[in-house]
Formats: C-alpha cells, structure tokens, sequence
C-alpha cells in the first residue's frame, strides 16, 4: 500500500506513520519543514506547503496512492483544493478530524458516529466540521473517495493530558492544591497514541470505510478526578490535592481556559466503538492510562528540560483557591483533543 501523509509529523501523526511502515506500507509524508518529532525509518520525506495547492501538486508530481490523509486540515480553506487535486490519484482521501464535533452537551450517551454536530461558539471543533461538510459534499456530488477519522483526546509520552501539564504535576510534589474543573467526576477519554495508531492503520485503503467517518477512541472511562489522581501516583504523589472549582471561575482567572472548558472539558464524554470495532475487527486498546501516565513521568523525569512550570497560571490558581482579585493568566493547553 501507497500511502500519502500531508503533515504526519505530529504527535498522533508520526505514530501512525511508525505503525503503517511496520505493516509493510510505503509512506510519504510532506511537511513545510523539518518535522520536529523522529520519523520513523523507511518514511519518505517532501518538503512543501501542503496548504498551497500548487506548491502540493509540484512536490507531488503525477504521483498515485492508495491513501491520502490529511492531518492538518484546520480550515475550509486549507482543504478546499482537495478534491480536485486528489479525485483520481487516490483510491481513499482520510480527513483527520476531530470528536470535538459533537455538539455539547451530547444529547444522547454514548456518543457515535451520528450523533449530531454542532459547535457555534469553539472555533476549532466549528472548523472542522466546515471542513467535514464541504468533503461530505464532494463525496456525495462528484464520488471523491472520502473517510472521515475523529481522534478524541491523544496524548503519548511526551504529553502531561490536562489543561495545566507539567504545572500540576510540579504544584501535586511540592505538596501544594491543584485545580480541577467541576466537582471531578465527569467523565472524559483518553487514547494512547500508539493505541490510535493500531486502530487507524487497517483504516487505509480499506473499502468499506469509504463514505464513512469512524470514531477512533479508546473507549475507556475516567473521572476529571481520576485522570489527576492517575498522574498523581505515577508522580510519587500519594494523596494529593485536588480543588474543585466551576468552569466559569477557573476563567475568570485562566481566561485562555474558557472557551475550552465551557465547549469542551467540563462535559461528559462517552464513546460507542462498535463501528470502530467492525471495521477493525479485534481492535482493544493495549496501554491503559495507569501505565501511560507512568510512561509520561519517566518521560520527564529522565528529561528535565522539559519539566516547564508555568509560574504565571501556577499564581492564577492560588489567587482563585484564596477568592483574592483574578490575576488573568493565559495558561497552556497540553495533550491533543485531535
């Protein structure tokens, strides 16, 4: 199998990559620039804007693949070219979209593949479901060989999976209160990298997924206050401290925080993976969180350049567990809800 990676140098991306090479696949990637993460031995590299569609079209010459996945397709306007340039030079095009589609609160639990979409506010879950629409429609109109994937929450090891990342890990062994949105128990999931990578790899150039979007999720269940609690323990932290605080207040002080945790976070998030499954029959997730999060702490223990405290959002949060005047923290974002 031929396969093209526009992008894929990324987090869920170069795991993929690493995986499908292990399957006997032939994988070109094409990033603007140098990938910042190892790329898998045996990947051919291109180096073009894969959002300028005449730049593509030149890397790529009168190319063939079996599958074209876009994994940085952000916008209408980074995918638009899409179907012209690929219709008959692919026999799949996989948009990498996002779970973060489904509108909130989700009407019905589990959520599934037809659960409906919507999201006015968020602009990165309203993005891409622009994108999803404006591929449905050349699929429907002209055939254009569309599969739509959605990711949920992905991290690997080089990630800390909640808002505060390694400041919380740092503020949990210093003995000092972390801040968890809500009361902490609802409920959230989250994939090991490597488990997405088995589940999406037998996705490509696979007929029956043609027309279809898959959700490609764990399907494992975790309380806000257990993913922390999990953290906490692969960090040698045995009883913690954990704060819960309303998304609304945690804004008023981390306001980068607010459209994520008012869109996002602070809903329950549960997944039916039977179509997963039927398409991959066999799938099951291998890494449970207990043994990612204590792959992600050995990660940083044995890199402490890597352990960055953000002082500022660290202050926001002291300032909002003692009611003294908001201080406006920005505040980072760690992990991957695509």
């Amino acid at each position: 199998m031929r396969a093209l990676f526009l992008g894929g140098a990324g987090m869920i991306g170069s795991a993929a990559a690493a995986r499908a090479v292990a399957s006997g696949a032939d994988v070109t990637i094409v990033t603007r620039s140098a990938p910042a993460r190892p790329v898998a031995d045996g990947v051919r590299q291109l180096r073009a804007d894969v959002r300028d569609p005449e730049a593509l079209k030149a890397a790529l010459g009168d190319e063939e693949f079996d599958a074209v996945v876009n994994w940085v397709g952000f916008t209408p306007d980074d995918v638009s070219a899409h179907p012209g340039l690929f219709t008959g030079r692919t026999g799949q095009y996989v948009f990498i979209s996002t779970c973060s589609v489904f509108g909130r609160p989700v009407p019905n639990l589990p959520i599934t593949e037809s659960s409906p979409r919507r999201q006015p506010v968020f602009g990165y879950a309203r993005d891409k479901i622009a994108c999803e629409l404006l591929l449905e429609d050349a699929y429907r109109s002209a055939g254009f060989p569309l599969t739509i994937v959605r990711p949920f929450h992905t991290y690997d090891a080089t990630v800390i999976p909640v808002l505060a990342g390694w400041t919380a890990i740092d503020r949990m062994r210093a003995g000092r209160p972390v801040v968890v949105h809500g009361d902490g128990t609802s409920l959230w999931s989250l994939t090991h990298s490597r488990d997405f990578a088995r589940a999406f790899t037998p996705l490509l150039s696979l007929d029956h997924a043609v027309g279809e979007s898959v959700n490609v999720v764990s399907g494992d269940i975790l309380t806000w206050d257990q993913i922390h609690l999990t953290l906490a323990g692969a960090a040698g932290v045995r009883e913690p401290l954990l704060r819960h605080r309303s998304s609304e207040s945690i804004a008023e002080y981390v306001p980068g925080w607010g459209e994520v945790l008012e869109h996002d976070f602070r809903h329950s998030m549960l997944f039916d993976t039977s179509k997963l499954r039927a398409l991959v029959p066999g799938f099951a997730p291998q890494v449970s969180f207990a043994e990612g999060a204590r792959q992600s702490l050995a990660h940083y223990d044995a890199h402490p350049e890597l352990k960055s405290v953000d002082q500022e959002l660290s202050r926001a949060f002291d300032a909002l567990l003692e009611g003294s005047a908001p201080q406006q923290a920005t505040g980072g974002r760690e992990g991957s809800a695509a």
